[in-house]
């Protein structure tokens, strides 16, 4: 039986000394499970967030047959399967690896892969980066030091548009016009053939692993190395034969993600509210469709003809296709009874967050899991009867009033 896996805590660190993590990483996955107050929970990655239909529906059986019915999008676009009754891992392994969920189990953490959704799809962007996104999965799956890296190192891929160049990647590759790629690290950005993308995206990877075994505080993302031992990646892409020049930070168009409703005339995106699929919804989503993409948004898009009999289709199974619905920007982690840290049941609280413009996020407590990046509200329970809203507290009571307030008057 596969071992449930605790929180690993990192070595306090005195003020001016670089963060010591002297434990493993714990970051839970397909073959690791944690246990949670709700049952065992196993987190899939799925790099680009993409999903074939027998993919969509065997998660939809495995939900139903293992868990608790439903699958969760994570800000990475990843999924995650809650509710997992004890024993089961080694039957939820099996049927992972039958669809073609687990190509190498050796490195089914470190798969943390985010590409633009849209990609190829809506004719925006300079290069279909979910392409790049499988070469840079079978490259990872394909070296024996990548499974060393961290559940949490994250690739981002960005067609140019600039939809998650700012997602906090670890290594980010975005598309730039006449056939070219910018890659950043966090100490520059250089700007290469998009040819070699994926191969350097590779490299800077195992400079970090290099980085890390030198420095010896068992760092798990490149910003918590201690100065003076920054991965050498000029020196892993002249290695790798990969001609590199510096170049000015990517300037972002500030492309939002897209709203609800159809994308072209080849694909459509939806939100599942509160992160949250049913099987049903994934059978819906995957009937017709040629290919599912899981979003950073806790939505999918579908890559089928955007009719309006399938958004009302969609709709009547309870997904958001309309950027003005209810719950459209609305986002929560697990809260009670799920989580044994949570203060409160933020999914019901949640669910009676009225519309607006800007994203709100509603966290059980401090840890704030799940939450967004870029601008957006915070709601964090406190206890009970009270949450903190941008950190002024506010009654459970007047919540939705008050959140309603904050996204109108930030907007």
């Amino acid at each position: 039986m596969l071992a449930a896996m605790p929180p690993t805590p990192p070595s306090p660190a005195e003020p001016g000394e670089p963060r010591i993590r002297d434990r493993g990483d714990a970051c839970p996955g397909a073959l690791r499970l944690h246990a949670a107050a709700d049952g065992f929970l196993a987190r899939l990655r799925l790099p680009a967030g993409r999903l074939t239909p027998r993919q969509a529906l065997a998660l939809a059986d495995v939900a139903e047959t293992l868990g608790d019915g439903s699958l969760s999008v994570t800000s990475r676009g990843n999924a995650e399967l809650r509710g997992l009754r004890d024993g089961c891992d080694a039957r939820l392994a099996a049927l992972l690896d039958d669809a073609g969920l687990l190509p190498s189990p050796t490195h089914e953490r470190v798969r943390n892969i985010v590409a633009s959704p849209a990609a190829g799809l809506d004719g925006l962007g300079h290069a279909d980066v979910q392409l790049w996104a499988r070469a840079l999965d079978a490259a990872l799956c394909a070296e024996p030091r990548a499974a060393a890296l961290s559940g949490r190192f994250l690739f981002v891929l960005d067609d140019g548009r600039g939809d998650v160049a700012a997602l906090g990647g670890d290594v980010t590759l975005i598309a730039a016009p006449d056939g070219a790629a910018l890659l950043e690290t966090g100490s520059g950005t250089l700007r290469l053939p998009a040819a070699d993308a994926v191969p350097a995206a590779l490299a800077c990877a195992l400079a970090f692993l290099d980085a890390a075994a030198a420095a010896g505080t068992g760092a798990w993302r490149p910003r918590e190395l201690p100065p003076g031992h920054l991965p050498d990646w000029a020196g892993a892409l002249h290695r790798a034969a990969i001609t590199a020049e510096p170049v000015p930070p990517f300037s972002s168009p500030g492309t939002p993600p897209p709203a609800p409703g159809p994308l072209g005339d080849r694909a459509l995106h939806v939100l599942a509210p509160l992160g949250r699929l049913t099987a049903g919804r994934l059978r819906a989503l995957a009937d017709g469709a040629a290919e599912l993409r899981l979003t950073p948004w806790r939505g999918v898009v579908a890559v089928a003809p955007p009719t309006g009999a399938r958004l009302s289709a969609l709709a009547a199974h309870g997904l958001i296709t309309d950027p003005a619905a209810p719950g459209a920007g609305v986002t929560a982690c697990t809260g009670l009874p799920g989580c044994a840290k949570s203060l409160a049941d933020v999914r019901a609280d949640a669910a009676a967050a009225p519309g607006g413009p800007l994203p709100v996020h509603y966290s059980g407590c401090e840890r704030r899991c799940g939450h967004p990046h870029g601008t957006w509200i915070e709601v964090t329970a406190r206890d009970s009867g009270t949450y903190l809203l941008d950190g002024a507290p506010v009654p459970r009571t007047a919540l939705a009033e008050a959140v309603a307030a904050a996204r109108t008057r930030k907007s």
